[in-house]
């Protein structure tokens, strides 16, 4: 759950030569959406919009490094996200920090595992993994979050909210199956495929428990309603009626019907069309908006403690890029390139350099600053876009720097993920 909103760099062919080993399987396309007949895990292409841009390969192979790098290894202080905690018996800890809010959460340890797995990066990966397990998976068997893992715990590993928020869930298993497709499957915690299987199982089938939280009783369910066949807001059952739009993630979900558990497959492909079905029902007829929160029937949510949920911020921010990777890896709902290019004329009509971070869904400004999350994601929603405008979000997120600073949690993570996808970088493992 959100509540939040160049450096120097060696010689570009050193960069070059280290992006390589990235490529992994299938190669980047410059072809315009239009012009793609499948999605990218089909043809193996998976394009690369800062070279549509104009922008020299070599030039965007250092960027993506160089912002992994901060990000990950930069100062603690100022710009790193990524913090080693030490060692147990299963080997090194780290965790990603929300340095704004003090706190570690689910969705940011599992955004930090798909950016190592796409960069590559096993050791970070493992180490995040392990802290996650370590001290946010509830393994207790009365735990109303048994099998799921608390959204917010601080940097000792102290729970803060014990209960989960299901995007983090969903990141988690995709990341655990590219990375069994990419490095093998270990021994325990770092069986990727077999960890995966048994979150997804827990995540679609688990039955309601009631018992203690350090916020008192609570009943927890599924993170996945059967019936309607939609993530969940909270598997707690006095919320677990609504859901979050930036939580459908209908790419991810055709992942699962290929490799998750068989006997759940066809449930996620149909998931993964309820959830292309929503996010198009969801978003506003004029701007492409969509809440914070939403109900079951596409309506905005005001939540009891969030009335302004029902307004476009910052979990919003992520519908696009949602909607727009899964049109780039799958190619299967048109309606998504329509959403894009909506959006970006909204955006557009706002001017490139004068949006701001937080608006309703017909359209206006409820203030802040022109976040660099936001850019990133509008960028991302070039994957689906067709409109020439297209590449002028695509050069915003280039010109825009490293985040550093008490924000550079939320947008780092946005950032960067925008950078593997607009780079041709974010892919699809194992398919």
């Amino acid at each position: 759950m959100s509540i939040h909103r160049i450096r120097r760099f060696s010689a570009a062919a050193i960069y070059l030569l280290l992006f390589g080993c990235l490529v992994g399987c299938g190669k980047a396309s410059n072809e315009s959406p239009a012009a793609r007949r499948q999605g990218s895990v089909a043809s193996g292409e998976y394009p690369n919009l800062f070279a549509e841009a104009g922008y020299p390969q070599a030039e965007i192979a250092a960027k993506v490094q160089a912002a992994f790098q901060q990000l990950f290894h930069g100062d603690p202080e100022n710009e790193a996200v990524f913090y080693p905690a030490g060692t147990n018996e299963r080997g090194p800890l780290a965790y990603i920090h929300d340095v704004n809010n003090d706190d570690v959460r689910s969705e940011g340890l599992s955004y930090g595992m798909m950016i190592a797995l796409q960069m590559d990066k096993k050791q970070e990966f493992d180490a995040i993994w392990n802290w996650a397990k370590t001290y946010a998976y509830h393994t207790r068997p009365d735990h109303p979050a048994r099998g799921f893992f608390a959204w917010s715990v601080k940097t000792n590993g102290e729970p803060i909210d014990e209960m989960p928020a299901p995007d983090g869930e969903e990141y988690f298993i995709t990341a655990l199956y590219f990375a069994a497709a990419r490095w093998g499957n270990g021994e325990g915690i770092y069986d990727y495929k077999a960890q995966a299987d048994r979150l997804l199982s827990d995540a679609l089938h688990r039955e309601p428990i009631t018992g203690m939280t350090n916020r008192g009783e609570m009943t927890g369910e599924s993170l996945f309603d059967k019936e309607v066949k939609m993530v969940r807001f909270t598997p707690h059952v006095t919320n677990k009626d609504h859901t979050d739009p930036s939580y459908h993630l209908p790419a991810f979900y055709e992942v699962w019907a290929r490799v998750g558990p068989e006997a759940d497959r066809a449930f996620w492909s149909e998931a993964a069309q309820v959830s292309r079905d929503y996010l198009y029902r969801a978003a506003h007829p004029q701007t492409a908006l969509t809440p914070d929160y939403g109900n079951f029937d596409a309506t905005p949510w005001a939540a009891p403690w969030r009335p302004d949920a029902v307004d476009f911020r910052y979990d919003a921010w992520r519908s696009a890029m949602n909607w727009s990777m899964d049109w780039s890896w799958w190619a299967k709902d048109p309606r998504q390139v329509e959403l894009s290019n909506r959006l970006q004329a909204f955006f557009a009509s706002q001017g490139m350099d004068d949006y701001v971070a937080l608006y309703t869904l017909d359209g206006k400004p409820l203030g802040d600053d022109q976040p660099t999350g936001l850019v990133a994601m509008n960028a991302t929603a070039s994957l689906a876009a067709d409109h020439p405008r297209r590449l002028d979000f695509v050069r915003a997120l280039w010109e825009r720097p490293i985040p550093a600073g008490p924000l550079r949690y939320y947008d780092g993570m946005l950032y960067m993920m925008a950078l593997l996808h607009c780079s041709g970088e974010y892919r699809a493992y194992g398919l």
